[in-house]
């Protein structure tokens, strides 16, 4: 539909997700609003169906943010309250394991201080913080597209339009979208986001940049025996199920109330395509050393979301005329602490604290050049900069890489003389299929271990059947002809969803795709080794509804 046809709202500032970083934005534009007495207006679009709906994360969180954004954040009740009790990193073998002691774990593991949460809960929370202050959160509604000016710059959003059916004709329940117009936007839709991935795309945003890594993370929510329960005990381990080339780890997460959180990561430059994470996951859950937490418990919850993890050396430019990238959008994650929930905070206050100076002096449209410069100078940086050979030196392998960034972090403190770069980008280390064995998985037993449909389940997921595909494929003769021949079906093992599978098709195959059981994890789009398949956003509403996750 014609954007001429559409309503159109205007904001000072429009915020794209109601993520940590997006909200943290929100929340200090008001602020800085408040203190110069001054009407900011702010937006917040959410395409989950509600603030945290689509919120996945560990996790383990540095508070040090939250206390510069929210400073009286414990009397407003926060659910910031399992204080870290015990640190634990494990290095399994495929019987046993070892610990690493309490003095070699270098200060970027340690989590004296930190706190288990729920990302989920505790962004319900920072969402009404903001609506308190005035700030307006549209949930249920998925920007997908971006609006620009004359000259090329960002003057908006566009949500997509509703009641189209499958057939890309209008249906009975049809709205068009709306545009939201604003003075500056800020992009913050979490890994792989649509309209970051065009934007540094179309812009070159990321030139002169390292490519961008990422990990696919996939986690349980259980509940578990009493005497199996530990209230602030975090365990992280590496090693097995993956061989030492490829990388990857776990975290068990004791948070309040006998809930365990446990996950597991694969960072997706993985070369072998018959690895799947998913099976990888389910047994590592069945490791002498992990089994015993979970005996007797019950799973209640389950989702997988990427991971931006190349930190500083792939940290794409930030602005751009008229908007911004904030938070795991732009990559702030520290992979090195597992953390970027603190990360992505820190960037929206500093986007909100550029935007908000450059409309109480009457500009707009323009590049917030103040919040590059602002992050150059800030802590965020610093800790950054500390972390930035943590990827190249695992891409190393797990024994090299660990003892190289265990040199950089304990003896050099994050002070190397030099920074180590990446120049293949995750899709590309794909290897044939010919040249990689099989791996072969054992069934799960639906006690401690799953299948993909069933744990789908637990993650709520629901889309409108009738819409146009949300994953959509450039050439839809690649995924036969190429990825099946060549790579033996990879997507059929990398989606953590049960979304692509290879069917009969008289004497051939075809791929299948179940669109409804999408949790939008992105790793398709990601791993794809043809860049073929790319991720858009359905109606907005549909997809996962996480709880407590």
């Amino acid at each position: 539909m014609p954007s001429e046809a559409r309503e159109t709202m205007q904001y000072d500032v429009v915020i794209v997700g109601a993520g940590p970083a997006g909200l943290a934005a929100a929340i200090r534009l008001k602020q800085r609003a408040q203190q110069a007495g001054r009407d900011v207006s702010v937006c917040v679009l959410e395409k989950g169906s509600e603030v945290g709906a689509h919120i996945l994360s560990g996790a383990v969180m540095d508070p040090r943010a939250l206390g510069e954004l929210l400073p009286d954040w414990k009397e407003r009740q926060a659910p910031v309250d399992t204080p870290v009790s015990s640190d634990h990193f494990l290095f399994l073998g495929e019987r046993g394991a070892t610990e690493l002691p309490a003095w070699m774990l270098p200060a970027c593991f340690r989590n004296h201080g930190n706190y288990v949460i729920s990302l989920g809960s505790l962004v319900r929370w920072m969402g009404r913080q903001a609506e308190e202050l005035g700030v307006e959160i549209f949930a249920g509604f998925a920007a997908t597209e971006v609006v620009k000016g004359p000259q090329g710059e960002v003057t908006g959003v566009a949500t997509g339009n509703l009641g189209v059916g499958r057939d890309g004709q209008p249906t009975g329940n049809f709205q068009p979208g709306v545009e939201l117009h604003a003075s500056y936007t800020l992009f913050a839709e979490g890994s792989r986001g649509q309209l970051g991935r065009q934007l540094i795309a179309d812009l070159a945003l990321d030139r002169g940049r390292d490519p961008q890594t990422y990990a696919i993370g996939i986690k349980e929510l259980w509940e578990v025996a009493a005497d199996r329960h530990d209230p602030g005990r975090v365990v992280h381990t590496a090693g097995w199920p993956l061989d030492a080339s490829t990388y990857g780890g776990s975290f068990l997460y004791h948070m309040k109330d006998r809930l365990v959180a446990v996950g597991f990561v694969v960072g997706l430059g993985y070369t072998n395509p018959y690895l799947s994470p998913f099976e990888e996951f389910q047994r590592f859950k069945l490791h002498p050393a992990v089994l015993p937490t979970f005996e007797g418990g019950r799973r209640i919850g389950y989702g997988a979301r990427a991971i931006t993890a190349g930190g500083l050396p792939s940290l794409p430019q930030l602005v751009f005329a008229g908007g911004a990238l904030i938070g795991c959008e732009a990559g702030f994650l520290n992979a090195s602490r597992i953390k970027g929930s603190h990360a992505a905070m820190k960037s929206g206050m500093l986007a909100a604290d550029a935007a908000f100076d450059a409309l109480a002096a009457g500009r707009s449209h323009d590049a917030l050049e103040q919040y590059p410069r602002e992050f150059e100078r800030s802590w965020l940086r610093q800790e950054l900069h500390r972390a930035r050979n943590f990827k190249p030196w695992m891409d190393k392998g797990l024994w090299l890489g660990t003892m190289m960034f265990g040199i950089d972090q304990v003896l050099l403190r994050g002070r190397a003389p030099w920074t180590l770069h990446r120049s293949i980008p995750d899709h590309a280390k794909l290897r044939p299929a010919a040249e990689c064995t099989p791996i072969p998985y054992p069934k799960p037993d639906g006690r401690l271990s799953f299948d993909r449909l069933s744990s789908v389940y637990l993650s709520n997921t629901n889309h409108e059947e009738n819409q146009p595909a949300h994953l959509t494929l450039k050439d839809p003769r690649v995924p036969v002809q190429v990825n099946l021949a060549r790579y033996a079906g990879p997507e059929a093992r990398y989606c953590p969803a049960g979304v692509y599978e290879f069917v009969a098709d008289g004497a051939s195959q075809r791929l299948q795709i179940n669109a409804q059981n999408c949790v939008h994890c992105k790793t398709c789009d990601i791993k794809d080794p043809t860049q073929n398949i790319v991720w858009v956003a359905p109606e907005g509403g549909g997809g996962p509804n996480y709880t407590n996750m």
